[in-house]
């Protein structure tokens, strides 16, 4: 009988683990998603504004990457000051939950899009871009999961900002519904990307190849 109720025992710890480790693992992939909004919406943002003003590679990775934190921070912080939070409380809970995770992402993002040819040269109207630039995002999601997972683990991360919102369970509090849209946004406004600039190629290659066939008035 004995034996039964310590069998049980342990499985019921066994699948509290279990819950456990998924439930941390869904805050964990949450978490940087949230984070990776913020990037992505950082690094097109700067990367247009790079282009439009002709800078240099270097002058508009540093501005892309300065949006990525100032947007990723911004979404971060804006949850919290629903919740009832303080500004200078909630920015000093983002900055202690977001920095690590969205400067893994910044650093990975920046090597991968370097590693792919062309891809820093790439314009907005170059499909080379637009296939970049989520393939760069993806592996930076990647590697800044376990990152997250890990501050997660130690009650540090995003653990600081649910911690604050179990603390303020009292007070209303709007969802923060935000995350998902602005991904399907950007999902949708890179694929339009690609889809421009890929007729904007198209359609030089057709007005190319018109002007090769035509012929000079005057001349055989």
């Amino acid at each position: 009988m004995s034996h039964d109720t310590s069998t049980h025992h342990h499985h019921d710890e066994h699948a509290g683990h279990g819950e456990h480790d998924m439930a941390s693992t869904q805050m964990a992939v949450s978490a940087t998603l949230h984070c990776l909004t913020g990037c992505a919406i950082g690094e097109i943002v700067g990367l247009m504004i790079g282009t439009a003003l002709g800078l240099s590679t270097l002058s508009t990775i540093g501005i892309a990457v300065g949006l990525a934190f100032l947007f990723g921070y911004t979404l971060s912080t804006m949850p919290l000051l629903r919740a009832g939070a303080a500004v200078g409380t909630a920015l000093s809970i983002v900055l202690a939950a977001d920095t690590l995770s969205i400067l893994t992402m910044e650093v990975v993002d920046n090597v991968v899009m370097a590693l792919i040819p062309g891809a820093m040269e790439a314009g907005l109207v170059n499909p080379v871009f637009w296939v970049s630039m989520p393939i760069a995002l993806a592996v930076a999601f990647f590697a800044a999961l376990p990152v997250n997972k890990w501050l997660l683990s130690r009650g540090k991360g995003h653990a600081l900002t649910h911690e604050f919102h179990g603390a303020a369970a009292q007070r209303p509090w709007v969802p923060d519904l935000a995350t998902p849209v602005l991904v399907t946004a950007i999902a949708a406004f890179m694929v339009g990307g690609l889809v421009v600039s890929v007729a904007d190629e198209l359609g030089g290659s057709s007005e190319g190849s018109h002007a090769v066939g035509e012929v000079v008035p005057g001349k055989v």
